[in-house]
């Protein structure tokens, strides 16, 4: 594997765990919209405020972690996705900075009026943010990001693709946060709250699989070079991620509870490797490809290093963060 390789999938391995980690605590944010009003969504609203108010803040590290890999390891790609999907990108990072405002002020001020204002706009925020965020992703795999930049501005992600896309970034994020929140609920002993995800999981991976279903024959209509890649080498990937939501939806559907987060877990993750494989060797498809797109052998060596150096001292604190985070030893404080 090539220095250029190597840091493809170092991004790679960020978008995945952004994916995941951040689609969960975005798609929380959705079920505290749509959870009732005052009186019939306190108790989701505060099992989602109990769940996340450890780790929001570090769920955004994978987003930053991508966004320096991607402008270091790859000036050009980066240069060409920034210069011609910046209104995509602007609105999803106001909607980062309104939803971090929301959920960390609502709980402070006093008027009701106010907390239902910063509630709302917690909530509408993580509706916002994955799916322009998945217009990004969809406007890249279309093929309308030209290597030299500058591209067109709206057109780019204002179409079926890019905006179906932004749907399923939005239903997938639901999808994980059910999945997670049964988990919390569990834990807690609320078997109530547990039913009430369980419910909206099921009706998630609905949505999500329609959506999925949806987008394959718009990827064979619109992205040619994605959909030849993903019925081929990207084949194996595709199953293991329909075989793993399969069998989180007979867990469900038997009212099993455990061992739900991995398959779920691993049906996202595999669709994010599926579409890299897919799209493998290029970075823009199919104007800008990985070699060409790199940063000079030394500044490659130095990504890999410096990810190396983060998996041993970083990874290790995410993760004892998450675990005690389960374990509900952190973040009651701020109930």
């Amino acid at each position: 594997m090539s220095k250029a390789d190597a840091a493809a999938a170092i991004l790679w391995i960020g978008a995945t765990l952004y994916a995941v980690f951040g689609g969960a605590d975005f798609g929380g944010g959705l079920w505290d919209l749509i959870a009732g009003g005052a009186k019939r969504g306190e108790r989701p609203r505060a099992r989602i405020q109990r769940s996340l108010t450890p780790v929001w803040e570090a769920n955004h590290v994978w987003l930053i972690f991508i966004l320096v890999v991607l402008w270091t390891a790859f000036p050009e790609a980066f240069a060409a996705i920034m210069s011609t999907l910046y209104v995509p990108l602007a609105l999803a990072a106001l909607g980062i900075v309104l939803r971090g405002a929301g959920f960390a002020f609502r709980k402070s001020v006093d008027s009701l009026p106010a907390q239902r204002a910063l509630g709302a706009c917690f909530a509408l925020s993580s509706v916002m943010t994955p799916f322009f965020m998945g217009t990004v992703v969809g406007a890249v795999a279309s093929g309308n990001v030209p290597a030299e930049g500058n591209g067109e501005a709206f057109s780019s992600w204002i179409e079926p693709l890019p905006l179906l896309t932004g749907a399923l970034f939005v239903v997938s994020g639901a999808y994980l946060a059910a999945i997670f929140l049964i988990s919390d609920s569990r834990r807690a002993g609320d078997g109530e709250m547990e039913e009430y995800f369980a419910f909206r999981a099921l009706s998630a991976a609905a949505a999500a699989g329609a959506l999925a279903l949806a987008g394959i024959f718009m990827l064979q209509a619109d992205a040619r070079y994605v959909y030849d890649g993903l019925i081929a080498e990207g084949l194996p990937l595709v199953i293991l991620s329909g075989i793993c939501g399969l069998a989180v939806l007979a867990m469900l559907m038997r009212g099993a509870r455990r061992g739900l987060r991995p398959p779920a877990a691993l049906a996202v993750a595999a669709v994010i490797w599926g579409w890299g494989v897919a799209q493998y060797p290029y970075l823009l498809p199919t104007s800008l490809d990985i070699a060409t797109a790199a940063a000079p052998g030394p500044t490659l060596t130095s990504v890999l290093v410096v990810f190396g150096v983060a998996a041993i001292v970083v990874l290790p604190a995410l993760g004892l963060l998450y675990t005690l985070s389960q374990r509900e030893i952190v973040g009651e404080s701020s109930e």
